[in-house]
């Protein structure tokens, strides 16, 4: 794959930290986590005595400095490379501890964005509904002014929201006005009023719990109120590219981890006297998968370094988005069809990543939302 400069020497060493750490303390624990059905808490403390969450924050709040989405970029291809989709690292670094760093005061980076870089607080973003998924603007979770006037009240109910059980720290948005009014409040998860439902039960990302949540005059203090109460529309909007973007690499790097696994299972594994990667059918096959990952995995880089630069557009997060998770299930789909009956088996790992990639296309906005944002930028 054509990526020569692409990552520099302190780059690679942050990649060896991060195998490393994902070969001493991840890949061991998940057959526990896959009977459990959730990753423990204690890999996320491990992860943070590593430094390695969040490494874009500042140092005054624990970080590393490293504004560069290619650190984030290596953590997620090492993760896709052991086949690890429940250690949601991507949403909490990459997605949702953002927010905190780029709208949060320095009182609630002390006190909030510290703590995820520790990984002592888990953090989760809670936007979608039981009647709201890709537009925000029908949630009907409302955050009204306390009646003494300190702070606020939320009532409403949340669903599908990932790390929803195991979160600590969850951003709320909330109506607080009409039509784009909304506000992102800090909840804790131990705050009177919030209750975390059930894990749902998925066909993939297994060990990533999701849950319902339920609000019920929940107190948020004023301190706890990420911008202004009546702009979390507008911040939102804002974040939705780097999410989307996340989601793009994450989806490049898992259709690249099942391409070379299923070239080493085509090596090996025969029928009718040769092994399968000597038929032409098979061979054309894996040809074609290579030369599209090669394809997609230019574009997301090309659109990271975009981001770092700041010039990443909206229309440019849904394009690598749209393309790299279609390719995502295209690929595995391919890839699971070559490892026979085998690959049908929960306990293989191709069957796994089938599962888990199912959702790519739907959560940080389906494809079809992808492309009416694509359609719009073009002047149709």
């Amino acid at each position: 794959m054509i990526r020569d400069g692409y990552f520099d020497d302190a780059h690679e060493a942050y990649r060896s930290a991060w195998r490393g750490f994902v070969e001493r303390e991840v890949v061991p624990r998940q057959a526990d986590w896959e009977r459990a059905g959730i990753v423990g808490k204690d890999v996320w403390r491990l992860a943070g005595k590593q430094n390695l969450l969040c490494p874009w924050a500042d140092p005054a709040y624990g970080g590393l400095g490293l504004a560069d989405l290619r650190f984030e970029q290596i953590m997620i291809e090492e993760l896709a490379n052991a086949a690890e989709s429940g250690f949601a690292v991507p949403l909490h670094s990459g997605v949702v501890a953002p927010y905190l760093a780029a709208f949060g005061t320095e009182n609630q980076k002390a006190r909030h964005l510290t703590r995820a870089v520790s990984g002592e607080t888990l953090v989760a973003i809670a936007i979608t509904e039981p009647g709201a998924g890709s537009d925000v603007a029908a949630i009907r979770t409302r955050a009204v002014p306390a009646p003494d006037g300190d702070g606020w009240l939320i009532n409403g109910a949340k669903t599908f929201i990932s790390s929803g059980v195991s979160a600590d720290l969850v951003i709320v948005a909330a109506r607080t006005g009409d039509d784009h009014a909304i506000g992102l409040f800090l909840v804790a998860a131990d705050a009177p009023g919030f209750t975390q439902g059930r894990k749902l039960d998925k066909l993939g990302l297994r060990t990533w719990d999701t849950a319902e949540l339920f609000f019920d005059d929940v107190h948020v203090p004023a301190d706890d109120v990420l911008g202004e109460p009546d702009q979390g529309f507008a911040l939102l909007m804002r974040q939705f590219a780097l999410e989307r973007l996340v989601v793009a690499m994450g989806a490049v790097a898992d259709a690249g981890a099942a391409l070379r696994e299923t070239i080493a299972h085509t090596k090996q594994r025969t029928a009718f006297g040769r092994p399968l990667a000597r038929f032409q059918d098979t061979r054309f096959r894996l040809a074609a998968m290579r030369a599209r990952i090669t394809s997609a995995q230019a574009f997301v880089d090309a659109c990271v370094l975009a981001h770092n630069r700041g010039t990443l557009t909206a229309d440019q997060a849904a394009e690598a988005k749209l393309v790299a998770t279609e390719l995502q299930g295209q690929v595995v789909d391919d890839c699971l069809q070559m490892f026979g009956g085998y690959g049908y088996l929960r306990e293989s790992v191709i069957c796994r990543r089938y599962a888990d990639a199912r959702v790519q296309r739907i959560y940080g906005g389906t494809s079809e939302i992808m492309k009416e944002i694509i359609s719009r930028a073009m002047d149709l």
